[in-house]
């Protein structure tokens, strides 16, 4: 028996273009061998040969709607594993500022397919202070009040557990260096602000807004936050 060989995936994700189109699918949303070519300022030759690699290295998925194909990340684990990197690069030597520069995806942002940034970060403290959820820094918990409370907002707990995934799980922050909510909660938590229209997606961009000063004041209000960003644009 041999040790796995994580030179393959390393090298996958090392390459400049290669990296750029999976930080472009952190967005979570399925895009084009066209969009993801434009995102790495590549052909669509070459971005096509790359895809091929990432697909083989089963670090993306690839649908066929009629004549499209999209791409995605394949899965939590991938997207879980590039938040660690962007984590890890951006607490170098050589950079004195931990995130992006751009002050809206510092402020909130999709992590996949959950809230990230200065938001992520206060929603995760503010559940925490109403012990709706259980830090304990590697692992989060969801308590029996925790329970009550998102069953209140309309949570059904018994589809989350025919998931291969945790109800709560905790994802450093690479921008804020500290925990945000991930797991199927924090994914029913983002999806839930878009329905009611609390939070929107910038196109294009992994940043998130609140749609207007009295959305933000109802997102506030129903997870206990005391909002100190200006996320609204």
């Amino acid at each position: 028996m041999h040790d796995p060989d994580i030179t393959v995936i390393t090298s996958l994700i090392g390459e400049p273009s290669r990296a750029r189109m999976l930080l472009a699918l952190m967005s979570g949303k399925a895009l084009t061998a066209t969009e993801l070519a434009l995102e790495a300022d590549i052909t669509a030759q070459t971005a096509s040969s790359h895809l091929s690699k990432l697909v083989d290295g089963s670090l993306i998925t690839v649908r066929k709607q009629g004549r499209h194909k999209y791409f995605q990340l394949k899965g939590q684990a991938v997207a879980g594993l590039i938040e660690q990197l962007l984590t890890l690069s951006s607490s170098t030597v050589l950079k004195t500022n931990s995130g992006p520069d751009d002050p809206y995806l510092r402020q909130a942002r999709v992590c996949y397919d959950h809230i990230a940034g200065e938001l992520g970060v206060q929603l995760y403290n503010a559940l925490v202070a109403a012990n709706y959820i259980e830090d304990k820094q590697a692992q989060t918990l969801l308590t029996p009040r925790g329970t009550a409370f998102f069953e209140q907002l309309g949570v059904c707990f018994s589809t989350f557990k025919e998931k291969k995934r945790p109800i709560c799980k905790s994802c450093l922050d690479w921008s804020e260096r500290r925990n945000h909510l991930a797991g199927s909660l924090g994914n029913w938590i983002l999806n839930d602000a878009l329905e009611r229209g609390w939070l929107k997606r910038v196109p294009d961009s992994r940043v998130l807004i609140f749609s207007d000063e009295a959305h933000s004041k109802r997102f506030a209000r129903t997870y206990g936050l005391k909002l100190t960003d200006n996320t609204e644009k």
